[in-house]
């Protein structure tokens, strides 16, 4: 920005450019950043997928945004006239923010036009979190080289685990503009009863809840997890929070299984914090992650977890509960029961997990480290010459 602009007020534009807003791990974490701006920020938010945007539920009643039904579409088939009108749409904000692969034709079109636009062209920031099933094992040579290409302007690419550091560095050439910022939550939130009941969910005596938070998709197999808890006793139940375009195909799997009565899937729920308790046990069923946020949550609540052996969900989880995240189907079935019929053990390794997640996973870290990255992509720019961005 010219020197001439550095007295602009307060709200500064910020354009988040997502894969989709429904709400899922990095949706909540905008949400959550969005809301700790206050008034020091306008957003808009463009979804590649436009009617997924069931994330602005949870944004705050008093924070500005904006879903605008006329700018340019952040998905179809690549084009240049796409990408310059995306360009020159960017133009009317001070920083721009990117999500996930479903985003990059708009890191593209800056990409493309930033020498055009030098004089008026905002900073931009993307974040990376992940893959859908189609990368979870190996990642597409043309989107790799897509990306290399893409984000050669962008003034970082934030990840939030230790894998994909090292594939935004040398897969996709990032190098040293890659930052590792770990997902954190509000920690002592998580430290009562649950307060709120999860809809369609009544808990009976002797029962062992197996629990479960993400999107309805593919990646997270969540079938999986249905067909290993019908091998457990009958008074073991699975509960499964959130929503998306599997829902069907879960309940089908739970139906074909015999336990589609112990099977409840309530849809999306906002707060975790108020209702995860109800859960003795998190497990996860996911053909890849990175850093999930649901393991956090479940960690703040005192509950240990079962997951495969993906991304940083090892060494995210205490010394104790290591031993439940497993290499394979046979071990992650022997986890679950060993774990489902264990109360003592249950509690034992939910406790070491909270522990660690108070030390290691309390959001102010994370906070933090956004705080600098946004400050260092808004120097110059009024409120922010003196490098802060605010939070409250």
């Amino acid at each position: 920005m010219s020197a001439d602009e550095t007295e602009t007020p307060w709200p500064i534009r910020i354009l988040h450019l997502h894969s989709s807003f429904s709400l899922g791990g990095k949706e909540a974490r905008a949400v959550r950043l969005m809301n700790l701006m206050g008034d020091r920020a306008h957003h808009t938010i463009l979804s590649a997928m436009p009617d997924a945007l069931g994330a602005r539920e949870a944004i705050d009643p008093g924070i500005a945004v904006d879903f605008p039904k006329d700018a340019p579409p952040l998905h179809g088939k690549p084009s240049l006239a796409r990408y310059r009108k995306l360009a020159d749409y960017m133009t009317r904000f001070e920083l721009v923010l990117s999500y996930n692969w479903g985003a990059m034709d708009g890191v593209m079109a800056r990409r493309l036009h930033v020498s055009r636009l030098w004089h008026s062209m905002p900073e931009l920031i993307h974040h990376e979190d992940g893959f859908n099933e189609d990368e979870s094992v190996r990642r597409n040579r043309k989107r790799n080289l897509f990306r290399r290409v893409g984000l050669r302007t962008a003034q970082s690419v934030i990840v939030p685990s230790t894998l994909l550091e090292r594939i935004a560095a040398d897969e996709w050439g990032a190098g040293a503009k890659v930052r590792l910022v770990r997902n954190g939550i509000d920690v002592a939130a998580y430290a009562g009863a649950p307060s709120v009941p999860i809809p369609g969910f009544e808990r009976c005596a002797g029962e062992v809840v197996i629990g479960t938070v993400a999107g309805l998709r593919k990646v997270k197999d969540l079938p999986r997890l249905v067909r290993a808890v019908a091998t457990l006793p009958l008074h073991v139940r699975l509960v499964i929070v959130g929503e998306g375009p599997e829902r069907a195909a879960i309940a089908a799997e739970a139906a074909a299984c015999g336990m589609a009565e112990r099977l409840v899937m309530p849809g999306f729920m906002a707060e975790p914090a108020r209702w995860i308790g109800h859960f003795d046990l998190l497990a996860l069923s996911s053909l890849s992650e990175q850093a999930p946020i649901a393991v956090i949550e479940a960690m703040a609540a005192g509950l240990p977890v079962v997951s495969p052996a993906v991304g940083d969900v090892a060494a995210m989880v205490s010394d104790a509960n290591r031993p439940f995240v497993a290499a394979d189907e046979d071990a992650f079935r022997a986890a679950l029961a060993r774990m489902a019929e264990n109360a003592v053990l249950r509690a034992e390794v939910g406790a070491a997990n909270r522990r660690v997640a108070a030390e290691r996973f309390d959001e102010s870290n994370m906070v933090g480290a956004y705080e600098k990255l946004y400050a260092r992509a808004l120097e110059g720019y009024g409120p922010f010459s003196g490098g802060w961005v605010g939070f409250d």
